[in-house]
């Protein structure tokens, strides 16, 4: 719901985040009132984190009272909107880092109470910290897993509804923040060559217990979309790898990205100006990289993405070849948040029949290209 009355910022982020945020887990009913209440962006992380404090406050109490699960489930919540409170304001790093700092609190301490429970995983990279959240299923291991990674202005506690698609179909979860991402992005630039955080993730995965560390895949969202194509690109410990809506070069569409985003990355890139950031954007490409993809990989898109065009997801699967699937969606928006149905089931099945031994014996993924309609 847009208001005449609020500026241009916040229009830009409710026009393109309202299914987003619902997909990951905010109440339609607090998106409506909370949004409502927001005429100017620099009120946006105060209204979001008051909101998000009710959800904290309700999972403090069950938890108080013995209501375990309950208390897991207000936590994670209260996590994502403290997350979606900070997700792209980098004016105010002060305010935005009070509230991220809630987010991962909460989203540690629902930990133990969610089903399956997760535990807190730290890597070191470069001087530094990538952490992320593992969750194994409850049948005996080893397990399969699936990184999972987040996009320019996400971060692992928006994973909760993702996590749980995986581990249905007994595969174990890694959500991580990588460079520039949530924990990580105050002390880690944004990076084009992932393959290296992500070998240092596949490192730290593999030697997890309880992990089979021949079945790794990979997940990844936006600009994570990106990152797992090009981690599968280098790093051939992964088995299978799914990239959703991200950009084939990210300064290609620099100019049409909204003025929040540019901002973000400005600031998570380390640059200097929005020259440097440009130039920097330029860095996140895939061009003379796809060919080097050997695992199968489902690259999904929206045709009606505002951010990266689906052109591009055409365009890694062209120069990737045989290994690639392609799922155009003729519905679906950036991240295709608005057709969750239509993508999440068969991702998630589709990356168990890979991470699976019957399904690795199987070969190569025939290539494939869907689409939910006449184009």
């Amino acid at each position: 719901m847009l208001s005449h009355m609020a500026d241009s910022r916040v229009n830009s982020a409710v026009s393109h985040w309202a299914p987003r945020f619902v997909a990951n887990g905010i109440d339609y009913n607090d998106f409506v009132r909370v949004t409502s209440m927001i005429r100017t962006w620099d009120t946006w992380c105060e209204q979001w984190c008051l909101a998000g404090a009710v959800h904290e406050q309700l999972g403090r109490a069950a938890l108080a009272d013995g209501r375990d699960r309950s208390a897991g489930a207000h936590l994670s919540q209260a996590a994502v909107y403290y997350h979606f409170a900070k997700f792209m304001f980098v004016d105010d790093i002060e305010q935005m880092r009070a509230a991220h700092l809630m987010a991962v609190r909460c989203s540690t301490d629902a930990l133990p109470f969610l089903d399956p429970p997760g535990e807190r995983v730290e890597i070191p990279f470069d001087g530094a910290t990538i952490a992320g959240v593992l969750r194994r299923p409850q049948r005996p291991g080893p397990h399969p897993v699936v990184i999972l990674i987040p996009g320019l202005d996400s971060a692992k506690e928006e994973f909760r509804p993702t996590e749980d698609l995986f581990l249905n179909r007994g595969i174990a979860t890694l959500s991580v923040d990588g460079p520039g991402q949530g924990e990580a992005e105050y002390d880690l630039a944004i990076r084009g060559d992932w393959e290296v955080p992500g070998g240092a993730i596949i490192d730290a995965a593999a030697g997890l217990t309880g992990i089979d560390a021949d079945r790794i895949g990979i997940w990844g969202v936006s600009l994570g979309g990106y990152y797992a194509a090009r981690v599968a690109s280098a790093d051939d410990r992964v088995r299978a790898c799914i990239a959703l809506c991200g950009p084939y070069c990210l300064g290609d569409v620099w100019d049409q990205l909204p003025e929040l985003s540019r901002a973000a990355f400005t600031v998570r890139s380390k640059s200097g100006s929005d020259e440097q950031a440009r130039q920097r954007a330029a860095e996140l490409t895939m061009a003379g990289r796809a060919s080097g993809i050997r695992a199968p990989i489902l690259i999904v898109a929206g045709m009606r993405d505002r951010l990266f065009p689906w052109t591009d997801a055409e365009r890694l699967a062209s120069e990737t070849g045989e290994n690639a699937e392609l799922l155009l969606l003729d519905e679906g928006n950036h991240g295709c948040a608005n057709v969750p149905y239509q993508h999440r089931y068969y991702g998630a099945d589709w990356m168990a029949r890979q991470l699976y031994p019957a399904a690795a014996r199987g070969g190569p993924v025939e290539p494939l290209t869907r689409s939910s309609g006449a184009r």
